[in-house]
């Protein structure tokens, strides 16, 4: 038998529609928030501050493109979690949710908001 400190559990529970955060044993949890996350896609600038693709001539363009796709896939994008962040519109944004049909897609988009649910 265990004569220390009890020491409560972290319970998280990823909704389809709102991410419920707090410790076990308690009535109610301690964030409660919604399980979608904004992205906004990063675009690369050069050292001059221009983006990529606005300075390629015609023939590297095809390349540049190469790249920026390459880059997006890479998981090169700002993430913004929470209903204050969602709370306002940002250009550009495309608001996800981790899970398809009930199964997690992008465990980038579940590490985001457990940061947050941690916070």
């Amino acid at each position: 038998m265990y004569g220390g400190d009890e020491v409560s559990a972290i319970v998280i529970d990823l909704g389809s529609h709102t991410c419920k955060a707090g410790y076990a044993g308690e009535d109610a949890p301690k964030a409660v928030f919604p399980s979608v996350v904004g992205s906004i896609d990063q675009m690369e600038v050069d050292d001059s501050g221009n983006a990529e693709k606005n300075s390629a001539s015609a023939g590297e363009s095809k390349n540049n493109a190469k790249t920026l796709d390459s880059d997006k896939a890479k998981g090169k994008r700002k993430l913004y979690v929470g209903s204050q962040s969602l709370g306002f519109r940002r250009e550009n944004m495309e608001v996800l949710s981790p899970t398809k049909d009930g199964i997690v897609a992008d465990w980038d988009l579940v590490d985001s908001i457990w940061d947050h649910a941690f916070k």
